[in-house]
């Protein structure tokens, strides 16, 4: 049985990869690596929140949220989530958002979606 909570952080997941992929759409790529950053880091608040059966922290960190859920990442899934961190958006500032902007021109967002989608799938059968 999943409680109530793991199951709203999982439903917020699912919401915020299915903006991503709208976004990549858009080609909003800013916006893509962003919300696949957001749902990554609820899906392991989810699990998080499964696993020690308390609130998970107030973080944004993956790879600290990762630790937390006993996670044995791999190589290409632990990089996965060190690139996606660097895509938070903690403030919405026109100056920090242009620097993130030019930051995403080198970057195939197709490709760490599909990668973010293989995370997500891969926490959420944990749950």
């Amino acid at each position: 049985m999943v409680s109530k909570v793991v199951e709203e952080w999982v439903n917020q997941a699912c919401y915020d990869f299915e903006t991503a992929k709208a976004m990549q759409e858009a080609q909003r790529h800013l916006y893509v690596l962003f919300c696949c950053q957001q749902a990554v880091e609820k899906m392991l608040k989810a699990l998080i929140a499964k696993r020690i059966n308390e609130s998970p922290p107030r973080t944004h960190n993956l790879i600290q949220l990762s630790k937390k859920a006993c996670l044995d990442l791999t190589e290409s899934q632990e990089g996965l989530l060190r690139d996606l961190a660097g895509f938070y958006i903690a403030t919405r500032y026109p100056e920090e958002i242009e620097k993130l902007v030019r930051k995403t021109e080198a970057v195939d967002t197709a490709t760490i979606l599909a990668a973010a989608e293989d995370v997500l799938k891969w926490l959420k059968s944990m749950l």
